[in-house]
């Protein structure tokens, strides 16, 4: 399975109201120096792939997904009950996910 694949199938893994940071993310699908290499993927994520719960390492959100609302994936993640700190990042201690359960499919 190419990396790609593995990011977005972990990404489906994501539970609701929890969050990775890119970087873990890339380790999940076995390259932990990847991360920038997962931030291009999601931008390119298919439809329906719950992007908005991948953040940066430090909590931050993206801008990419602000086209037409502003903090667009904070609204979203505070939606699921993700709460963010006063200068506005998501708590990880609270709600980064450790990838327990996560399975690779493979092909």
């Amino acid at each position: 399975m190419n990396f790609r694949r593995k990011i977005y199938s972990i990404t489906q893994q994501i539970p609701y109201g929890r969050v990775v940071s890119y970087g873990q993310l890339a380790l999940l699908a076995g390259n932990p120096r990847a991360a920038r290499a997962v931030g291009y993927a999601m931008r390119q994520a298919p439809h329906g792939l719950p992007c908005h719960r991948v953040v940066h390492q430090d909590g931050s959100t993206t801008d990419a997904f602000d086209i037409g609302s502003r903090n667009f994936q904070r609204q979203m993640l505070e939606a699921e009950g993700v709460e963010f700190t006063p200068d506005g990042r998501v708590k990880m201690e609270d709600y980064r996910w450790d990838g327990e359960g996560c399975q690779v499919v493979q092909e």
